[in-house]
């Protein structure tokens, strides 16, 4: 499988942490989704974490106020704030600016309103350096400045997650599929971002009418012989290609919390008894939706055998299929 980033530089110096990322993307992209309110919204923050506001006024003496959602060092959820300016601006290739934390009005307030520890100054520096390489690739440097020894292995913890999520958004907002397999896990990550709100994806997903139009590589049709789309219910798709021979899959659902949720079980009916729970997760962010799904499975050994299959073909073709479909039904809409 590609990998969509490279880590190649780390450590701490004086206060001081960088983080340098080989980003498989062209700079005026990797700038955008830098940049870009709707964009930033899907990567800020580490993982887990929510954005729920970003706003980024980009010019020098222009300020910023993001938020992050997610579970503190308490375990609560909470909301965190953070803000700044910008000091300087090179497009293209460089932005500094200052960063603290805030209040829900943007105010900054000290780090203790969120109980970290040390001694924090009025607000870190935040510098980012962009460069082009060789490949139609870019090499992002990181560098904070400031933050205290006691919580600087967890903020530079945080960074590193919130630029995996960063690269993982470079992909997803190129129209492209991003599928996760780690070695020596039981688990499948795809990921995706449709231009279409998450209640029409969900209807993709449960309508027996739709599923024909984008389930399955393009060289199959498709017939839906099951379709109970409650818990409980079952399900099963037959593919068809041009000879005539089928290939069948099913499944039961366990939860569908429309428009963000749905659970079910899916299994080959020509490989049985190998089963895995898929769980996927819809969010919608300025409009368009991002798409999760968490394939687990029984055994590595089941997880490694579905790749060698050619699952991430297919499950691109199928995911590309269904972004025409939504697409098309958003033109119409509109047009209606």
């Amino acid at each position: 499988m590609a990998t969509a980033i490279k880590q190649t530089t780390k450590r701490i110096i004086k206060k001081e942490s960088i983080i340098t990322r080989i980003l498989d993307a062209p700079r005026g992209k990797v700038w955008k989704a830098w940049t870009d309110p709707g964009s930033v919204r899907y990567w800020w923050g580490p993982k887990d974490f929510t954005a729920p506001h970003i706003s980024i006024d980009l010019r020098v003496g222009g300020r910023f106020v993001y938020s992050m959602r997610g579970a503190g060092l308490d375990g609560a959820v909470k909301d965190y704030w953070n803000t700044g300016e910008h000091k300087e601006i090179v497009p293209l290739k460089k932005i500094v600016t200052t960063m603290s934390f805030a209040d829900e009005q943007g105010k900054p307030v000290p780090a203790s309103h969120y109980g970290l520890p040390g001694k924090w100054p009025k607000a870190v520096l935040l510098t980012v350096v962009f460069a082009d390489i060789k490949g139609g690739k870019t090499k992002l440097t990181v560098r904070e400045t400031g933050v205290p020894r006691e919580t600087a292995a967890l903020s530079r913890l945080g960074w590193e997650q919130q630029l995996d999520k960063f690269a993982d958004v470079l992909v997803l907002l190129s129209g492209r599929t991003r599928i996760i397999a780690e070695p020596g896990k039981q688990e499948i990550v795809m990921k995706r971002i449709y231009d279409a709100p998450r209640s029409l994806v969900f209807k993709a997903y449960t309508d027996r009418s739709l599923i024909p139009q984008w389930w399955g590589p393009r060289r199959y049709s498709t017939i839906v012989d099951k379709l109970d789309a409650k818990p409980g219910g079952l399900w099963r798709f037959l593919n068809r290609d041009k000879d005539g021979t089928e290939y069948a899959f099913h499944g039961a659902y366990h939860e569908l919390a429309a428009p963000d949720r749905l659970v079910a079980t899916f299994e080959f009916e020509g490989a049985p008894g190998h089963v895995s729970l898929e769980t996927l997760k819809l969010e919608e962010i300025g409009g368009r939706t991002m798409l999760t799904n968490v394939s687990v499975f029984q055994s590595v050994a089941d997880r490694d055998a579905m790749l060698q299959g050619g699952m991430e073909e297919g499950a691109s073709e199928t995911m590309d299929r269904l972004g025409e479909l939504l697409s098309k039904a958003v033109t119409e809409k509109k047009a209606a």
